[in-house]
């Protein structure tokens, strides 16, 4: 098949595209290489696999419907994976515009553009900041998802909105997915898990919110993450949203204390108050995905670490 995997050169984006050229697939890869974090890693992220013959990559910026336009008509890809967005909750706050624009323009352009080219699978990533504040855990993707606490969360739960609408309409196959804080080798630079080992490694001190209490997520790594996409883009049909999350919350003073481990220093840490739009925990339950993908996450937190630290020694060196 041939792919149209937006945001490429992200995390999860280039870690698909591998995985879907390793199966022998075709991949149009598109992405604007913005510089919400360091461009640099997301050029080296793409040049992996940038001479392999069964990939084109586009850059530019899916707002521009012009450009998404020509995507479609020149390439005519025979499904989309959307993972292109402008990313973080904390960021939001600052800067709502660019959520518009990356997360609800960009995402009507390119699903109207599926549309018009006929295109019937249409995957797209939604997020775990869609549960908001709810108490019940783990969150179920039958709970309500009305009460978003960021604009970065409202958006995602607009895109399943405007999925819902073209499935309804159109029968398009619309497939959102909940990531639960993906980590792993190549990983984003924002993120907890790449800072603290960013500056536990430079003697610096980390940020620890909450004041290091309460505070729990349901960590997945990146390899578990592919094979969920994977098995959508199989089996997965209608109009869906799925939870791919590790299904085993850790505290995060915990998950610090495996970074430490795995570096060998032990942090310095500054204790701070809850960040406005932050949750307390994340927990996927994910006994739909189990059902319906076979999706069985495999990698715990001591081994998703250390295969971070191994990369991030080997990249930074």
């Amino acid at each position: 098949m041939k792919f149209l995997v937006t945001g490429a050169a992200g995390f999860i984006g280039s870690h698909l595209t591998k995985a879907l050229l390793s199966e022998g697939h075709y991949v149009v890869g598109a992405d604007n290489f913005n510089a919400y974090y360091n461009t640099q890693l997301k050029f080296d992220r793409v040049h992996q696999f940038q001479q392999n013959p069964r990939f084109a990559l586009k850059k530019g910026d899916l707002a521009d419907l012009a450009f998404v336009k020509r995507m479609f008509t020149e390439d005519h890809p025979d499904a989309v994976i959307h993972l292109a967005a402008q990313a973080g909750v904390r960021y939001s706050i600052q800067n709502p515009h660019a959520y518009t624009r990356s997360n609800l323009t960009a995402f009507i352009n390119l699903i109207e553009e599926a549309h018009q080219a006929n295109i019937k699978k249409f995957i797209y990533a939604s997020s775990s900041s869609v549960y908001g504040k709810n108490k019940k855990t783990p969150f179920s993707t039958s709970d309500s998802v009305d009460h978003p606490i960021s604009l970065y969360a409202a958006t995602k739960k607009s895109n399943e909105l405007i999925a819902h609408v073209y499935h309804h309409l159109y029968d398009m196959d619309t497939i959102g997915l909940r990531f639960f804080t993906v980590y792993g080798p190549w990983g984003r630079p924002d993120m907890a898990y790449y800072k603290f080992t960013q500056r536990i490694m430079a003697d610096q001190p980390i940020d620890v919110y909450n004041f290091g209490k309460d505070l729990k997520r349901d960590f997945t790594y990146i390899d578990d993450i592919i094979d969920g996409i994977k098995s959508v883009i199989k089996h997965a049909k209608g109009y869906k949203v799925y939870n791919l999350g590790n299904n085993e919350p850790v505290e995060l003073m915990n998950f610090i204390t495996t970074i430490e481990h795995h570096i060998g220093k032990v942090a310095k840490k500054n204790l701070l108050p809850m960040q406005p739009g932050d949750v307390h925990i994340t927990y996927a339950d994910i006994t739909e995905s189990k059902a319906d993908l076979n999706y069985q996450p495999k990698t715990s937190i001591d081994e998703g670490i250390k295969q971070f630290t191994d990369w991030y020694r080997s990249y930074h060196a």
